[in-house]
């Protein structure tokens, strides 16, 4: 049966390691990582239908670290799809403030079960025969009443306590690498529109002249992105408001001739500064 219950485990462990090496952000990794998880807790659960523990110290062994590993990661994958389910799909400002939250609750959590945990952590035995025996529970032990409800068989009093111990120690990883990720991005937006702030550069042609410049260099593939996005960069970099520029394109589309003007008006000039250094 040790044997049995470790291959489950060692196999468990390297079909999980592939998916957490994946995006983490995406519901299909986590979506498979619940249902891989629930696979081989199930095969737990079969291997104790058919096989008895051989001593008690296999039994709390199970019970405090086989078990809680795979119930652990459960339970981690199903509160990180439902934390990707209810994220704010708003500002950064939002999605800080919600993380700051979800890892509020986990450090309460911690706070009001500091005695068990402390136990655990400290890897402490004198109590693991009411915690971790099957009907040998101690009733003023216990602080999650949700122990009544569950499957005698295939349940102690605190395996559920030490599995969400773990899940909650992967959240509060994901949440605090996610909310250092988004500082990062705070900063490097803030740095960039310092950096904007320092420039001086003052655009001295016609707005529509600049417009068209834009179109030709989307339409060139010379910039490969949205007509919003660059003309949205060119006001940031040259303090302008360009308007509505749809509507300018539809200007310079109605030109009887010289569609690009400002772009020949570019070649002359270009070709003129050569010359001058070149004489």
């Amino acid at each position: 049966m040790t044997n049995e219950i470790q291959h489950i485990l060692d196999e468990c462990k390297l079909a999980l390691d592939e998916i957490n090496e994946k995006n983490l952000n995406d519901f299909s990794n986590v979506e498979k990582g619940i249902k891989i998880s629930r696979k081989y807790l199930q095969q737990l659960r079969v291997v104790l239908r058919k096989r008895n523990f051989i001593n008690k110290e296999n039994e709390i062994l199970f019970f405090k670290k086989q078990k809680p590993f795979i119930y652990g990661q459960l339970k981690f994958y199903a509160k990180l799809y439902k934390y990707l389910m209810q994220k704010p799909r708003g500002t950064d400002k939002s999605k800080r403030s919600y993380l700051d939250t979800e890892i509020k609750k986990l450090q309460e959590y911690y706070y009001y079960n500091s005695e068990f945990i402390k136990y655990y952590r400290q890897n402490a035995t004198f109590l693991d025969e009411f915690y971790f025996l099957r009907g040998n529970d101690n009733i003023g032990l216990l602080s999650d009443t949700s122990h009544f409800y569950t499957d005698a068989e295939f349940s102690t009093s605190h395996d559920n306590a030490v599995a969400k111990i773990l899940a909650y120690d992967l959240l509060l990883n994901h949440y605090t690498n996610e909310l250092n990720d988004l500082k990062k991005s705070t900063r490097k937006i803030s740095n960039n529109e310092k950096l904007l702030e320092s420039l001086n550069l003052t655009w001295t042609s016609n707005k529509i002249d600049l417009i068209e410049l834009i179109y030709a260099l989307i339409a060139s593939g010379a910039v490969k992105g949205d007509i919003k996005d660059l003309a949205t960069a060119f006001e940031k970099i040259l303090d302008i408001d360009l308007g509505n520029y749809y509507r300018s394109f539809l200007e310079i589309r109605g030109r009887k001739e010289d569609f690009g003007r400002f772009l020949d008006l570019l070649k002359t000039s270009l070709i003129k500064k050569i010359r001058e250094a070149d004489d």
